[in-house]
């Protein structure tokens, strides 16, 4: 599990991820008997937020293009980090932008780990004249999700807002209204949702927003009987239309 949230808003794109993996041990007693399965902390230092970028022979970068993962990380025995490199390494071509990779992606993974319960956000610009247009995407193995927008409406309009994914109920909660079914099968709002104005949020609450969702998953779960699957250190990507750059990133380091 993991938490993972991209918050688009007028000035960019943050994506934000949580680092910690957790692995679920199956083991037998010397009698062939099937022990119980042990979920455990396996790491607090995995990537699962990532920058694809190219560039021309002048060392300009054409495109920048943010991915998060979340589910499944070990896709056999490898770790999601890995995948992403040898993704694009072996299928990214010069053509390629935010538009064409989140297909890619989901038909590179389909390809080898078909049933994987391993979903992505993709974002980044893409030039449309001299206008940069903001595009945000959620993708998914195992349901076959190749490429659904997320921050268009359904006449195709550019909105603002937020979407995560991974052990999503704690923000979901305090940010969504809650709604619940009566004995007629009628759906009902038993606590109403004070909005956020996405709109006229400056990017820097866009950071602190992303920061704050990943940050309370964390502290929440910590006092309940639940498993940790959340944790470890928040890194952050900024994309705008002038570029993308890491506010904060985990980085390897000598004990």
């Amino acid at each position: 599990m993991s938490l993972v949230i991209v918050t688009y808003v007028p000035d960019g794109i943050v994506m934000a991820s949580d680092s910690r993996q957790s692995i679920t041990i199956e083991a037998k007693s010397p009698d062939g008997t099937e022990l119980p399965k042990i979920e455990t902390i396996n790491s607090d230092s995995v990537y699962k937020s990532f920058l694809l970028s190219r560039e021309d022979k002048g060392g300009n970068k054409y495109f920048e293009v943010g991915i998060s993962s979340f589910g499944q990380d070990l896709l056999g025995g490898v770790s999601i980090a890995s995948h992403i490199k040898h993704f694009a390494e072996q299928d990214l071509v010069d053509a390629d932008d935010v538009a064409s990779i989140p297909k890619k992606l989901v038909s590179f993974f389909k390809s080898r780990f078909p049933t994987a319960d391993t979903g992505f956000h993709v974002a980044g610009y893409k030039k449309d004249g001299k206008r940069s247009i903001p595009y945000v995407y959620y993708s998914h193995v195992a349901k076959n999700i190749l490429e659904q927008r997320k921050n268009t409406n359904i006449e195709g309009n550019l909105i603002y807002g937020a979407s995560w994914s991974g052990m999503i109920d704690v923000i979901s909660g305090l940010i969504n209204p809650v709604v619940t079914t009566d004995q007629e099968g009628k759906q009902r709002v038993i606590k109403n949702a004070i909005p956020i104005v996405w709109d006229a949020m400056p990017l820097q609450d866009a950071i602190d927003f992303s920061i704050f969702a990943i940050r309370t998953t964390i502290d929440t779960i910590r006092f309940q009987a639940r498993p940790k699957n959340v944790g470890g250190p928040v890194d952050v990507l900024v994309i705008t239309p002038d570029g993308a750059r890491w506010i904060q990133r985990k980085e390897l380091k000598a004990i």
